[in-house]
């Protein structure tokens, strides 16, 4: 498994989200993933959303996943 596959995976499963997915020893990874999906939802259920788009490879493929959520006007006030 590499970061631009995690990348695809989850920019596929969220439309319109954008994933920026770090990771260089192919099973412990980093993603900030801005979605408009995320609006009014707890990290939980953030975390749920992304997680959904990569399936049974969690735990398996992918060991670790540290995740940042953000919706688009979080990440615009980040960025500020």
């Amino acid at each position: 498994m590499n970061a631009d596959t995690i990348k695809h995976l989850i920019e596929q499963g969220l439309p319109g989200a954008r994933a920026d997915v770090q990771g260089d020893d192919g099973v412990h990874f980093e993603a900030t993933v801005v979605s408009e999906a995320f609006a009014g939802k707890l990290p939980l259920a953030r975390h749920r959303l992304v997680y959904a788009t990569l399936g049974e490879r969690m735990g398996g493929e992918i060991h670790a996943l540290a995740l940042k959520t953000l919706t688009p006007a979080e990440a615009g006030a980040r960025d500020a």
